[in-house]
């Protein structure tokens, strides 16, 4: 009975704690369920291998990515499950016919454990900056079309962006809104004729922004009311053009500096009222909330494949590395350091693994009730996890873990990015207030559990 749960044929580390125990070849209540999980998981590993991993250095040095590397990741077939998210409905899915899926997994079977997957193993290059340049803008910018837009508008956007001829992105931050979304006052003010949104004010730390001249914005605007007001703020697919007043200037960040992070200003912006999502001012929270839970877990993916990579590498450099007379894996107190990060490591993987279950055996809308806490709550833990680990992983290079290339190229690169993870998606003290709030919430009502 044990062995049907073991997932065979699968390419592994040979480094102890660089992989989720499933890969180790360990009994799992998850992975050994569907074969696809297997055939996905060596292809995006294939996929890392040829694409991510030989250029994350020189890329990030760059401070940019060819167009040609997004292009490729289209062809592959990448941006579907990027766009359409765990369950790709068949509506959406049509939209894009001529667009591949990653292995060519049917998209009816493809759930929440296949987006981990895919996410995991793109992000074992250690580059988050590689990592967002694919999936910052299109993930996050179609989620709220997906779920809440006309027929009529998701047809108009979608095949363009499945295809990857024109690229999207989320606008939701401002200078003085971030956690707190309601205090937003970028404005959008209805023209005389009632055919046009006119947009003004700015956005700011927009993942993909830059790259989306000649595509779209999903954009958080107030309609309505004064900054703080929850109750005005409505959700606009803006398209992008400097001739129509949206200028797009680079920011340089702390690190993840491919993935185009934006300041953004609309000078009397016109967008048809067509673009309103829900077809209703006034609903935009509700839709930004929606979407809260996938960011959160993305990110959290991210951050735990991130802690196995720097497992890996001290591993590997403690068992090559010399000093006073032994590699330095002899010395019990690195053993003891390694064990530390291990267990950290080791039990957010568990939970990750059990929240992915909870929330893929739910509606979109139960997920969000009873897990939209805790999923907070896993973002917080695994940005707190990964710090630890790349910082003890970087003590244990040493000179080697400061210096950009060679053995400590990705821990060093990951040192950079880690507050990239921990910011985005709502900062960590209002996660964990949120976790305990809704939980509060839910256990007192006992029937809704």
């Amino acid at each position: 009975m044990a062995n049907s749960y073991r997932v065979k044929n699968v390419t592994r580390s040979d480094t102890p704690f660089a992989e989720a125990p499933w890969i180790s070849g360990l009994p799992t209540p998850y992975f050994g369920t569907k074969p696809e999980y297997a055939k996905l998981r060596e292809w995006a590993r294939d996929w890392t291998e040829k694409h991510l991993l030989p250029n994350a250095d020189a890329w990030e040095e760059a401070k940019e990515a060819p167009a040609s590397f997004y292009q490729q990741a289209a062809k592959d077939g990448l941006l579907l499950p990027f766009a359409l998210g765990i369950r790709i409905p068949a509506k959406l899915r049509n939209l894009a016919r001529d667009v591949p899926m990653p292995a060519n997994i049917d998209p009816e079977r493809w759930d929440a454990f296949c987006d981990y997957i895919l996410i995991d193993e793109l992000c074992r290059a250690g580059s988050n900056g590689l990592f967002q340049h694919l999936y910052g803008g299109i993930s996050y910018g179609c989620g709220p079309i997906n779920h809440f837009a006309s027929p009529e508008l998701q047809q108009r956007i979608l095949p363009d962006v499945l295809s990857g001829k024109k690229r999207i992105a989320l606008a939701i931050t401002e200078p003085t809104a971030g956690s707190d979304v309601a205090n937003l006052s970028c404005s959008a003010v209805k023209s005389e004729d009632g055919k046009h949104y006119v947009i003004n004010g700015v956005k700011k730390w927009i993942t993909n922004g830059y790259f989306c001249e000649g595509g779209y914005l999903t954009t958080a605007v107030r309609t309505s009311g004064k900054a703080g007001d929850p109750s005005g703020i409505s959700l606009l697919v803006v398209p992008v053009s400097k001739e129509n007043g949206v200028s797009l200037k680079l920011m340089r960040m702390m690190g993840q500096s491919p993935s185009g992070t934006t300041f953004v200003e609309f000078d009397n912006t016109k967008v048809p009222v067509e673009n309103l999502i829900g077809g209703k001012e006034g609903l935009g929270l509700k839709h930004i909330f929606n979407n809260f839970n996938h960011e959160r877990m993305t990110i959290s993916y991210s951050a735990l494949r991130f802690a196995h990579v720097c497992m890996e590498d001290s591993f590997s450099y403690a068992k090559r590395r010399k000093a006073f007379g032994k590699p330095l894996i002899e010395q019990p107190v690195v053993r003891h350091k390694l064990a530390h990060m291990a267990r950290q490591v080791e039990s957010l993987q568990a939970w990750t693994e059990a929240i992915i279950f909870q929330q893929d055996n739910m509606s979109t809308a139960e997920s969000n009730l009873y897990t939209g806490g805790t999923t907070g709550s896993l973002k917080a833990h695994a940005g707190i996890v990964l710090e630890y680990v790349c910082r003890e992983a970087i003590n244990l290079h040493g000179g080697m873990g400061l210096t950009k290339g060679g053995a400590g190229e990705r821990v060093e690169r990951i040192w950079r990015e880690i507050k990239a993870l921990q910011v985005p998606g709502g900062a960590e003290d209002v996660l964990l207030d949120l976790s305990v709030r809704q939980a509060l919430k839910i256990y007192s009502q006992p029937s809704k559990l």
